[in-house]
């Protein structure tokens, strides 16, 4: 397959990412559409790293997976906080949890 498919696949994702986390507002959405954005890179990465026959690439995406799952657990920690404390995910309202 071509880099080129792999590329636009990339940038597809990558920009489904971006219009999610500018559009929404529900915290959780924000915080998938953020994860999409991280894992379009990370098929880049690998793209590249298969076209010029480098591994070395694919075990930084692999590192860069590792800290994903644990950056999960933190947001979803962080977000399930935020609906005990406001009974909702709205990121708008992260204004009152500054008092």
């Amino acid at each position: 397959m071509p880099i080129q498919h792999y590329i636009f696949l990339s940038l597809a994702l990558f920009a489904i990412g971006i219009m999610g986390v500018l559009m929404r507002r529900n915290a959780i959405i924000v915080f998938m559409c953020i994860e999409l954005m991280l894992n379009a890179v990370n098929l880049l990465m690998v793209a590249f790293s298969k076209m010029n026959g480098n591994s070395d690439a694919q075990i930084f995406v692999f590192f860069i997976m590792v800290v994903a799952a644990a950056e999960v657990a933190v947001g979803l920690a962080i977000i399930v906080m935020m609906y005990r404390k406001v009974h909702s995910v709205d990121i708008n309202i992260l204004n009152r949890l500054k008092h």
